[in-house]
């Protein structure tokens, strides 16, 4: 049986997998404590955006999912789990405890995924507001260093690239799934805070992070890696036809 609650494990290496009950079975539920003095940036249906962050949650839910409230039900997920203030909330009914993990230079990436609907993004016909079937990829990436608000947003467009030239090279066809979301955690600049920046001086920061940067391009290959490594067996059983 997997615990409920667990102490600050600050490197995304360490992230715990704990238990919630949806639906009267036990699901796991993925979670990365850094602590306080990290900002992070994501598309993640409770905490999205840039701002400062002290844990990420991956939650994994039935298929049938068909709760109205995501992110009510992230908070209390969060809250289960012994977590409090400001963090990350992630869904899928992917495996999250098949995650993988990838590490380069200091650039870690963490990636669960569920592929069974993916497709291009600029295929044609119009968006709809149909909730798609489950086949999400989540990312979740922890750099070392500091980065601008313009480089945290260039860490997820490159982060996105390679997780698209994964599936490429794996023979997907797709570009990735309806719902893939990403979360890129660095440290606060120093000097800086929760709050605004306000000394003397600007607080350094590193300014790119596309894929031919330094750190950019650390995160692009632990990002490819952990992607490749969490959907080539998804890819391969559905060859066999062998998925359930």
């Amino acid at each position: 049986m997997l615990p409920r609650t667990l102490p600050a494990r600050p490197s995304l290496a360490d992230a715990a997998l704990l238990a919630h009950t949806e639906q009267g079975r036990e699901w796991p539920l993925l979670v990365w404590v850094p602590g306080p003095g990290v900002r992070m940036v994501s598309s993640a249906v409770l905490g999205g955006g840039i701002g400062a962050r002290e844990w990420v949650v991956n939650a994994q839910v039935p298929p049938g999912y068909d709760r109205l409230d995501p992110v009510a039900h992230l908070r209390e997920l969060a809250s289960g789990a012994g977590l409090s203030g400001p963090g990350v909330g992630l869904m899928t009914a992917a495996s999250v405890a098949d995650r993988r993990h990838a590490v380069d230079g200091g650039a870690h990436a963490v990636v669960t995924a569920g592929i069974g609907v993916r497709g291009w993004a600029a295929a044609p016909g119009a968006g709809g507001g149909a909730v798609p079937r489950p086949g999400t990829i989540n990312i979740v990436v922890s750099l070392p260093v500091p980065l601008t608000d313009a480089a945290l947003v260039n860490a997820v467009a490159t982060a996105t690239e390679a997780k698209t030239q994964a599936l490429v090279e794996l023979g997907a066809d797709a570009s990735g799934t309806p719902t893939d979301a990403v979360c890129v955690a660095a440290p606060f600049p120093v000097g800086e805070g929760a709050e605004p920046f306000a000394g003397p001086t600007e607080p350094f920061a590193e300014p790119f992070a596309g894929p031919r940067s330094l750190w950019g391009a650390r995160l692009a290959r632990a990002v490819h890696r952990a992607t490749r490594e969490a959907c080539a067996g998804l890819l391969a059983a559905e060859r066999t036809g062998s998925v359930a």
